[in-house]
């Protein structure tokens, strides 16, 4: 897929009348339901309803199931994911006609326009990051606009339009498109190669943050002292003449973080920065949250917030969607959603699971996400499934791709079993037997996780809202 390249952005309201294609999607609802709130007539289609659509059209939004070129109406805008061919027929009909077409980072960039603007990307972290932000500009009154990729579970809501000046979104850095956003500050969590289906090398994607971070207009760059790819941007951000805050747990960060400690579902540290040290006690668990946090701290004290003030809205935050998700129980057994979906996220949320599991066993049930992802990490995600003590691997969610002969999802049950020993995983193609398998391996006192971008979402919430009669 060829990367998005930025387009010059007009204001929301000289864009005419806008229609949304795959409107009812996670990236795009929260977008159509400001630009409806803002008075633009705006309109969009799915390919199936939802709940998400019932909920635009409460919104303003004029809603279609099914693609027709009818539907575009009036619209002399529209917007479109990476996700949307060019065969769409909504599509075809747009570009037949000349209209404006955007991708919907450009649709996201225009709300931004004649505020404040904060880009949280980096290879993990930036939902938790950017929601981190969101909820401490929010505990000081500043009433900010977000758009971040999962909802928050304090509001369950992924999306806000503020009258405040701060605009918070998360920035994916997989397309190319995060450079659309016209940020003031820069927040790049890590930098670890991948998307090279789209990127090509581990080169062209780091080079890709730098064009991000050295932007006519980011004023400030927050970035990752500790991860050795965020850390190699440094100089060539400094020679730009950017500001740069770091962060980390080594003595030289501006942002450190010492004394730290990892419990059952908290995590704790000491933090020190210019003219503020003190506790940070976060009630979500894992080390790797506590850098996500002290990303957010130091967004907060760029912003001009006062750090104790910061420390304390961070220790509100209860997490989002989907990250480290408690979705039920299950015979004793306590059932965990996790995005995890690269060998990095997964290692660490297996990490903090072994951490909350106590003397229960941890259960991972591993859907890869992309053909080529697993074509290019196969052996590492067996490495990193091999930190729990049972392992079940569900077929590739495909996503956006179409297969690769040969590719399958037997390639990390593989390699799991030659790390972690065959005794220990399992396989099954389909979600519907991923339920049956999961519930067959489940004792109590386990700690399972589902884990990855596609719908293994619906093993656990699905298998935990079973009557209990009907789980084995």
């Amino acid at each position: 897929m060829p990367l998005i390249e930025p387009v010059p952005l007009l204001p929301p309201q000289q864009l005419g009348a806008v229609h949304f294609i795959a409107v009812g999607g996670a990236g795009m609802s929260g977008i159509a339901a400001m630009y409806a709130g803002l008075g633009v007539p705006t309109s969009g289609s799915d390919q199936a309803d939802s709940a998400t659509l019932a909920a635009l059209a409460g919104a303003g939004v004029r809603t279609f199931v099914g693609h027709d070129p009818a539907q575009l109406g009036d619209a002399a805008t529209v917007v479109v994911s990476s996700a949307v061919r060019e065969t769409n027929p909504e599509l075809a009909e747009a570009r037949r006609r000349g209209l404006r077409v955007w991708h919907r980072s450009a649709a996201l960039g225009a709300l931004m326009l004649g505020r404040r603007g904060i880009a949280v990307t980096g290879t993990h972290g930036k939902t938790t990051t950017s929601a981190m932000i969101a909820t401490l500009l929010d505990a000081a009154r500043a009433d900010p606009s977000y758009v971040v990729g999962s909802p928050l579970t304090s509001t369950g809501r992924s999306y806000r339009l503020g009258s405040g000046d701060a605009f918070v979104v998360e920035a994916d850095e997989s397309d190319g498109s995060y450079l659309q956003y016209p940020a003031e500050i820069a927040v790049i969590t890590n930098v670890e190669a991948d998307h090279l289906d789209n990127w090509g090398t581990a080169g062209a994607y780091a080079d890709g943050f730098v064009r991000l971070a050295t932007a006519a207009a980011v004023r400030t760059v927050v970035l990752n002292a500790d991860d050795p790819g965020s850390a190699a941007l440094i100089g060539p951000i400094r020679a730009a003449g950017k500001k740069v805050i770091t962060f980390g747990r080594g003595p030289d960060a501006d942002i450190a973080l010492g004394t730290v400690r990892v419990g059952a579902g908290t995590a704790t540290a000491q933090l020190t920065s210019g003219g503020d040290t003190g506790p940070l006690t976060l009630v979500v668990p894992g080390e790797y949250n506590l850098l996500n946090a002290a990303a957010a701290y130091a967004t907060g004290r760029e912003l001009g917030l006062p750090g104790p003030a910061v420390r304390s809205a961070l220790g509100t935050f209860t997490g989002t969607s989907r990250r480290f998700e408690l979705v039920g129980e299950v015979g004793g057994a306590r059932i965990y959603d996790d995005y995890a979906h690269h060998p990095t996220e997964v290692a660490a949320t297996l990490t903090a699971a072994r951490q909350l599991a106590g003397a229960g066993r941890v259960v991972a049930c591993f859907q890869p996400h992309l053909f080529t992802r697993t074509r290019d990490f196969a052996a590492d995600f067996g490495r990193v499934l091999a930190l729990a003590d049972q392992i079940l691997v569900l077929g590739i969610y495909p996503a956006r791709e179409d297969p690769i002969p040969g590719v399958t999802g037997r390639l990390v049950a593989d390699a799991a079993a030659a790390v972690a020993g065959a005794e220990r995983v399992s396989y099954a193609e389909s979600v519907a037997d991923g339920m049956e398998a999961l519930a067959g391996l489940l004792r109590p006192g386990d700690l399972a996780l589902t884990i990855g971008a596609g719908d293994v979402t619906r093993v656990g919430r699905e298998l935990a809202s079973r009557p209990a009669e009907g789980r084995r």
